[in-house]
């Protein structure tokens, strides 16, 4: 899809990197970190970078006994068997994560398992899906408003596997946000409250296995024929590539759609044969659906922006930014994936310019 002059240049696109080494912005702003190393120790610097808010915020918190609570449930040891046997570097990390943090490593596990063995409330994240000849990717990324001092961009180069830049948040390894790989492979992920759970791969790992795959098609196989714990929705796009496809998986279903014309997610099971599946649904994802789907019909040519930062709706908008939601809008971002390279600008503030704007990684 050929960039125009319209308003859809509006995401600001600059080729230069805006960070420097574990460098965070001032008065709240979102950070720009780097790491690298072993996979442990890409866990250290991380687990390092966000520990004073994991101590002080997020283990005193309810969520954090609830998940703990979960400890001795049978499914736990046996998804960490099957963890450390077919991803043995990003249990590593998890491992480096832990002691970066100085938490064990057993609740380091146990957290990054949270939403298989304990349903979350309800989060967020508004996708909109813009096929063509060269795809764009627009996401909200929401979540919890609290942690957004140790949010970050990180851009991370792990030894012997692909480099890649990704949103994370504290206390967690990538892959559970957005990101662009040096593959060129672009990843969004939506929460999704799926009831029907079981013994498999928890859906943060096998977010984070995504980065490290070549293809479109690999990282489509990989969700369709792993074993599966919890739920995620997951757009996927590649530069060089001009498909774009949403899939949908649980523990027992995996749906892919080719995406053949402008559409929105957000945080609950849409594709026919897998919609019908036991599944919390907030009655925000239901607003920002409707209305991010209401807004790309209106114009064939829209700003995935003016989608992202919508606010019409008083009480359920797009764009998140009350005090009394459960989740408020971290960051925006937007992908243009042409045919050599992904262009893509963050916003951490709505009609702002972007706080980091990069080609590739």
């Amino acid at each position: 899809m050929e960039l125009s002059t319209n308003s859809r240049t509006r995401s600001g696109l600059n080729p230069r990197w805006r960070s420097s080494r574990m460098f965070m912005k001032n008065q709240g702003r979102l950070a720009t970190i780097e790491v690298g190393g072993t996979h442990y120790d890409v866990g250290v610097q991380l687990g390092r970078f966000a520990a004073d808010l994991v101590h002080t915020y997020t283990v005193p918190s309810e969520v954090w006994a609830k998940v703990m609570a979960r400890r001795h449930d049978s499914r736990v040891e046996l998804m960490r068997r099957m963890v450390e046997i077919r991803f043995p570097t990003y249990w590593q990390e998890m491992r480096g994560m832990a002691d970066g943090l100085g938490l064990p490593f057993d609740d380091m596990v146990l957290w990054h398992f949270r939403g298989d063995v304990w349903e979350m409330p309800p989060e967020g994240c508004t996708t909109v899906q813009i096929p063509g000849s060269e795809p764009i990717v627009a996401h909200n990324e929401d979540g919890d408003a609290a942690q957004i001092s140790r949010c970050a961009i990180a851009r991370v180069r792990p030894l012997g596997s692909k480099a890649f830049t990704s949103f994370i948040y504290p206390g967690t390894i990538p892959g559970h946000a957005f990101a662009v790989t040096e593959a060129g492979l672009v990843a969004t992920i939506n929460h999704i409250g799926a009831l029907d759970v079981g013994v498999g791969l928890p859906r943060t790992l096998l977010g984070r296995a995504l980065l490290d795959c070549d293809t479109l098609d690999e990282a489509v196989r990989l969700l369709k024929t792993s074993e599966r714990s919890g739920a995620y929705h997951v757009t996927l796009g590649q530069s060089g590539d001009s498909r774009l496809f949403g899939v949908e998986f649980t523990h027992s279903n995996c749906s892919v759609r080719r995406i053949e014309h402008t559409q929105c997610h957000s945080n609950h099971l849409i594709h026919q044969g897998i919609s019908d599946e036991r599944q919390e649904i907030s009655a925000s994802s239901r607003a920002r659906l409707k209305r991010a789907n209401e807004l790309v019909a209106q114009d064939d040519d829209v700003d995935p922006l003016t989608v992202l930062w919508d606010k019409s709706d008083p009480v359920l908008p797009v764009y998140r930014e009350r005090l009394d939601d459960s989740a408020q809008t971290l960051a925006a971002a937007v992908f243009h994936i042409g045919d050599k390279s992904v262009e893509w600008s963050v916003y951490d503030r709505a009609d702002e310019p972007p706080c980091f704007s990069t080609q590739g990684i």
